[in-house]
């Protein structure tokens, strides 16, 4: 029997749970399984989103009714397609640390015991995989982090992080795309632009890209 699992989220949104746990390979299918369903171009879908382990699925209830949905979505379900770009593209983004661009650096490198200098080298050594783009336009949720600079989000969010700064919450790291209130540990500052509505593409990174940071 398939584990899964169709979570109606109102009556215009309905995800598909391929699974509970969170990994490249889970997170691979839903990405397929995603762009297997916008290609069917299904009257009435506005929005297919991928997640860490479901596919969420947008409609618009006057157009297309749930029954009909749900069995364009059990064959999603107990499919497995590929994704069309099996060879992920890898994006370097050149961040700058500490200081004020950086201002939870040095309490990070207190919570793993180590010099602000090995914080950098830490998160500098990994490729990032991109799981999903949410919270906010351009937002990527990449991981894993090293375990050691593997840091909790702050219990009070700060009311202003500026665009470009990256963080880290835990075994995720992300970059703010614009000026936003954020519980993140900043640690470095970019100056990419990770949504920008005057390109063609506006999203800098998707998922299932690969993501590189360089110190500078």
């Amino acid at each position: 029997m398939s584990a899964t699992r169709f979570v109606a989220l109102g009556d215009s949104c309905v995800a598909v749970q391929f699974s509970e746990t969170i990994d490249e390979a889970v997170n691979e299918r839903c990405i397929a399984a995603a762009e297997m369903l916008e290609r069917r171009r299904i009257r009435g879908v506005l929005d297919v989103v991928p997640t860490y382990n479901a596919v969420t699925v947008y409609f618009d209830p006057l157009k297309i009714d749930r029954r009909s949905l749900d069995v364009e979505l059990y064959e999603l379900g107990e499919s497995k397609p590929r994704a069309t770009n099996p060879t992920p593209r890898t994006v370097e983004i050149p961040v700058s640390y500490g200081g004020a661009a950086g201002p939870d650096l040095q309490a990070v490198a207190e919570f793993a015991g180590v010099s602000a200098s090995e914080v950098i080298r830490l998160h500098t050594s990994n490729t990032y995989r991109v799981y999903m783009l949410g919270f906010l336009p351009g937002f990527a949720y990449m991981g894993s982090v090293d375990p050691r600079i593997a840091m909790p989000r702050l219990e009070a969010p700060r009311m202003r992080v500026p665009a470009g700064s990256v963080g880290i919450a835990g075994a995720q790291t992300g970059i703010y795309p614009c000026d936003t209130p954020g519980g993140w540990r900043i640690i470095g500052l970019t100056s990419v632009k990770m949504f920008d509505s005057s390109r063609d593409e506006p999203f800098l990174l998707k998922a299932g890209d690969r993501v590189s940071f360089v110190a500078q």
